[in-house]
């Protein structure tokens, strides 16, 4: 029997959500008009309330419907492999039970991503045989509510069974109009895997699987093993998992990533245990079988030799550089690579073949935001929003990749100690069990507590929706890239949430006078709620003002001292004004002209119709320009749209000299993201 100490423990009261406000977090919604989601086993288990989350983006001013290029995926440029090439994004998060410094509970959070190759148009699964080998790999956020198909397996499973099965699964249940973040193959092993008989489960009565055992679908939280998506419920509520996350057999052509750890927020005592445990740099193992089913039951390697397998080692890795054919050739990649780590290696160990793999750096380890309990807002910072500065990934190879980043939040009652309570613990009313009755009074009329084992160490999540990391270009080299985003949706305060209004994220970036600002934002127009112009459309625009007091914009004329000799260096033949009517107008029209990457019949000078004076023809996202200003400089702004007085406010101001900026936010544009890579 394994028996595994937990540090990262899962989550309390039932009510503890956590919702990610930037990345937009999905809360399991796609495209829903209603307040409520349609489907919370769609994609994974959130454990949040029903009414959270945030639309799928929509490309142009009406609804993606049933067709996936017409929705908008963020995207964002990568970090370069120099130590200052950063490209920052700003994560921010409310969660509802409290963290941090904080004495009524025990709380960490565990930010994680999963990449794999963009692709093209060609190789999104539409469900023709050609692609079916794509379709039951392909991240996607899908355009059907429904959680993918799956049949599970039998005891007694025969190999042709299987083989005959996970064809079906993978041709037939899985299908392209469904959205899909784990893999059908990493799910079927988890029903196959032998639960982790160490696990405290307290007096919880984990059920067989129909695999004639308790497999690792059953968890204290989860004793059903009810399926969300393909996510393995063990997998979900434990960190650091004790096996490898590879979601497909031969990661190669898809270059699949596994679960990558990106930063780990609790107690700082414990963060060189979560470095030197992070999957990213340190090797798991799994039980691997001969034959047509590569894995079983075994979670450990005398169980393992038992059931007639071999016990293989397996590496993480980020990227997989198929270029490099030799160590030397590795070798000059790594170089060039301050941020990584690259190594001429074996991914598992039963293997000959070496590879030039990537594997991402350890993840930030630091103090959780300090949160009070039963309060769904800010940190203890007061204006702030709980927030973590993340470095996005550097894939050396410079091809796009589509990802997907979570959150989880776990805290548990103090009433036992999470990392000594195991198994030998269960059952035993003593430490904890179900409704209790406490005889308070000493009189025999005891008082019942409200507890629940299977919530009194809990794990709630959320997650992103699919977004794109794009391939610095030659004139971004060398700089940091600060994302600068859109957070919220269309609605009042009460109807949005526990989402939010709109309102623009980092409230406030300094940055240096060589580095870059990419502006650029995502909105829907099925988000139903009170607001300006046509219901359902989220739209943002920008445009400058006299000071933050006011509420009348300056005309492109007026603010044109401050656009000019500011560059864009993703449309570099921009002009300033061009930048400037992108901007007001979210797209509406790309330039004043026409230049490289603003067709003429979308220029203002051409374009036929006009702009509606609520922006309802204009696209509800917005790729926009990476910006360079380099200058000592200060103005404020504001969105038309949104900006409402006694309302809600969208007003921001930029400051600059030549050592920082410091902007401070609410929303903005950029140019026109039809003509990029795919969405």
């Amino acid at each position: 029997m394994m028996r595994f100490v937990l540090l990262f423990v899962v989550i309390t009261s039932v009510l503890a959500d956590i919702y990610m406000h930037n990345p937009r977090g999905s809360n399991n919604r796609l495209n829903e008009k209603t307040q409520n989601r349609a489907n919370a086993n769609r994609l994974f288990d959130s454990q949040n309330n029903e009414k959270g989350g945030y639309n799928t983006g929509d490309r142009l001013d009406k609804a993606a419907g049933t067709n996936p290029r017409l929705q908008y995926s963020m995207q964002y440029y990568g970090s370069g492999g120099g130590e200052d090439e950063t490209s920052d994004l700003v994560m921010e998060w409310t969660n509802q039970h409290g963290c941090g410094d904080n004495p009524v509970n025990h709380c960490e959070l565990v930010v994680q991503y999963m990449c794999m190759d963009n692709g093209t148009d060609d190789t999104y699964p539409q469900g023709k045989p050609a692609n079916k080998a794509s379709r039951p790999v392909y991240m996607r956020d899908g355009t059907d509510t429904q959680t993918q198909g799956y049949t599970g397996p039998a005891n007694n499973e025969s190999p042709a069974d299987y083989e005959k099965r996970m064809k079906s699964n993978r041709e037939t249940q899985i299908t392209d109009d469904r959205g899909l973040h784990e893999t059908v193959w990493w799910y079927d092993q988890c029903k196959y895997r032998e639960a982790n008989g160490g696990l405290f489960t307290a007096d919880q009565k984990l059920k067989k699987d129909v695999v004639g055992y308790i497999s690792a679908t059953r968890t204290r939280q989860n004793p059903n093993g009810q399926r969300r998506g393909f996510e393995c419920p063990e997998e979900r509520d434990y960190y650091p998992y004790w096996l490898p996350t590879l979601q497909a057999e031969n990661s190669t052509e898809s270059q699949r990533t596994p679960w990558i750890d990106l930063a780990w927020l609790g107690d700082e005592a414990k963060c060189d245990f979560i470095q030197q445990n992070s999957f990213n740099q340190k090797s798991r193992f799994r039980c691997v079988l001969s034959g047509t089913r590569t894995y079983g039951k075994s979670i450990n390697e005398i169980d393992c030799g038992k059931e007639g397998g071999k016990w293989v080692e397996f590496n993480s890795f980020l990227e997989i550089i198929m270029e490099a054919k030799s160590e030397s050739a590795c070798k000059d990649y790594a170089k060039n690579d301050d941020r990584n780590n690259i190594a001429w290696m074996k991914l598992r160990n039963d293997s000959d073949l070496y590879r030039c793999v990537v594997q991402a750096p350890l993840p930030q380890c630091k103090q959780a935001p300090t949160t009070r309990i039963n309060h769904l807002g800010n940190s203890e910072i007061g204006t702030e929003a709980s927030k973590l500065h993340l470095a996005l990934p550097h894939f050396p190879s410079k091809r796009a990749k589509r990802c997907v980043l979570r959150i989880r939040y776990n805290i548990t009652t103090m009433d036992y100690n999470p990392h000594i309570t195991d198994s030998r613990f269960n059952n035993k009313k003593d430490v904890i069990e179900n409704d209790p009755e406490v005889d308070v009074l000493g009189n025999g009329e005891p008082m019942e507590l409200a507890l629940n084992t299977a919530q009194t160490g809990r794990t709630f999540q959320d997650r992103s929706h699919v977004f794109v990391i794009l391939p610095r270009t030659e004139f971004m080299s060398s700089r940091r890239i600060h994302n600068l985003n859109v957070r919220g949706k269309r609605g009042n305060i009460v109807q949005v949430y526990p989402a939010v209004e709109y309102d623009f994220v980092p409230n406030n970036l300094t940055f240096g006078e060589e580095d870059l600002v990419h502006i650029q934002w995502t909105g829907s127009n099925t988000h139903n709620g009170d607001g300006e112009g046509t219901e359902g459309t989220d739209r943002s625009n920008f445009l400058l003002m006299k000071h933050s007091g006011v509420n009348y914009p300056k005309t492109i004329n007026e603010s044109m001292g401050f656009w000019e000799g500011i560059q864009s260096l993703n449309h570099p033949d921009a002009l300033p004004r061009d930048i400037a009517i992108g901007l007001a107008t979210a797209g509406f029209y790309c330039g004043s002209t026409n230049f490289s990457t603003c067709p003429n019949e979308y220029s203002m000078l051409n374009r036929k119709g006009k702009i509606d004076n609520k922006m309802n023809n204009a696209p509800a996202s917005y790729f926009g320009h990476v910006l360079k200003i380099g200058r000592k400089e200060k103005t404020h702004y504001v969105c038309t749209r949104n900006n409402n007085f006694s309302n809600r406010g969208q007003k921001g101001s930029l400051s600059s000299n030549s050592s920082q900026v410091t902007i401070s936010t609410s929303i903005l544009l950029l140019l026109i993201g039809y003509f990029l890579i795919r969405f």
